[in-house]
């Protein structure tokens, strides 16, 4: 019996459901922050759709992950860019998929090594269970379980569409 299946995710509507939900979560004070890299494609194009006049942040976890060590200089492709002050404003983070919670932990180091902001809240398009820190969204779009063996992430096509790239992992 084979027990791999892939699920469908509909990354475009997930999306809809995530500009929706994030549009309250929005004060004038709000600057977004999107996760290297699903998570700065998904700032990138909220920003846009909200009609906001302010630049989005985007912010890698590379340089405070604790696997580091193991991932080394390869891991911090994408630099953190903060185009506003960080000091007592309310961040918006916002990723692709949520799973541990590693990675917004490293985040957040980071966020704070720019300054300490009033507020830090998290938006992500899937949330897959399996975290191993007290870490949860303010909103996901979507909850799914996933076999650890299975990895997902985003991608985007050259016209700006998002679709989900599913991968086994040993």
């Amino acid at each position: 019996m084979n027990t791999h299946h892939t699920l469908h995710l509909d990354a475009e509507a997930l999306y809809a459901g995530l500009l929706a939900g994030v549009r309250p979560l929005i004060t004038a004070d709000t600057a977004l922050v999107g996760i290297w890299s699903g998570g700065a494609w998904l700032a990138e194009r909220l920003s846009h759709d909200l009609g906001r006049t302010e630049a989005h942040g985007v912010i890698s976890s590379a340089l405070h992950r604790d696997d580091f060590g193991s991932r080394g200089m390869a891991a911090t492709s994408g630099a953190t860019q903060l185009p506003f002050s960080v000091e007592g404003r309310h961040i918006l983070l916002i990723d692709d998929v949520l799973y541990t919670g590693r990675t917004i932990r490293a985040v957040i180091n980071e966020l704070f090594d720019f300054g300490r902001p009033a507020s830090v809240a998290l938006a992500v398009l899937v949330d897959r269970g399996g975290r191993e820190l007290p870490i949860e969204a303010a909103l996901s779009a979507a909850r799914i379980t996933l076999p650890p063996t299975e990895r997902v992430s985003l991608d985007r096509s050259d016209d700006g569409r998002f679709k989900f790239h599913f991968e086994r992992v040993e």
